[in-house]
């Protein structure tokens, strides 16, 4: 009866042990019942701490400064003819060589290169809307003119003084230049690092607060990278890069869960 009454005494986590316990560990721990609630005790703090976890986020943000520039004016010119047209091009892109050279971007193979495409020419005929009849055939030259600079500052400057070459009766089309920063593979990685340390801390000061303990690294979740201009709220779920900005933010985001003792 004194074993029948220490049984019922048991937790109600410690009756399910017991259920499924073999018999003969179950007869075994009948012999020195003391003995089995202190050892069903144990085992219960130990499944009910298995699940004890914690999942915070991390986050890393640094200023990166852009170390290359993409650029590309497209060169038009016209004529009634075409090799009128192709003859009046010429003229058009030596000018728009010397000025890039006046404003210090020339193809020197260290900091800048210089790509001229191929031009293409193409024929538009101007009708009359009544009869259908041609009044006007005109030929238009284009030609692109693409440019990789490390020189980020001077290609930004010398875009805002492009429209200067309208005055010289060149008809010119800028492209928005793109600045990107080629060491971002490398940066990566230290901001994932920093962002994991700050999970840690982040973790321990919620733990502390509630009278635990921080244990080991259960599981990592990289999030996204956020390039974007400074002070910017911009959050994109497939992650964001800015290229019209020299200088950037770049924020790393990782959810990370630890186990709690």
């Amino acid at each position: 009866m004194k074993i029948i009454s220490l049984l019922k005494s048991l937790p109600k986590e410690s009756i399910n042990i017991l259920r499924r316990t073999p018999s003969l560990v179950f007869a075994m721990g009948v012999l020195s019942l003391g003995g089995f609630i202190g050892a069903s005790t144990v085992l219960v703090r130990g499944i009910s701490m298995a699940d004890n976890y914690i999942t915070v986020t991390g986050t890393s943000t640094e200023t990166i400064i852009s170390d290359i520039a993409r650029w590309t004016v497209q060169v038009r010119t016209s004529g009634d003819s075409q090799i009128d047209s192709f003859n009046n091009h010429k003229l058009s892109l030596e000018k728009t060589i010397q000025f890039l050279k006046a404003n210090g971007i020339e193809d020197d193979k260290k900091k800048t290169t210089i790509y001229k495409g191929p031009a293409s020419i193409r024929e538009y005929e101007t009708k009359n809307p009544k009869t259908n009849e041609i009044i006007r055939t005109e030929w238009i030259t284009y030609q692109d003119i693409r440019i990789a600079s490390r020189d980020v500052y001077k290609i930004r400057e010398t875009h805002s003084q492009v429209t200067d070459l309208l005055g010289q009766g060149v008809l010119v089309k800028p492209s928005a230049p793109k600045f990107t920063y080629s060491k971002l593979a490398d940066k990566r990685i230290d901001m994932l690092a920093k962002a994991a340390k700050d999970a840690r801390i982040r973790a321990e000061a919620i733990s502390i607060q509630a009278g635990s303990e921080v244990g080991g690294l259960k599981n990592v979740n990289t999030g996204v990278f956020q390039i974007t201009v400074p002070n910017s709220t911009k959050v994109s779920s497939w992650g964001s890069y800015d290229t019209t900005s020299i200088r950037k933010d770049i924020t790393a985001v990782m959810g990370v869960t630890f186990s709690v003792k």
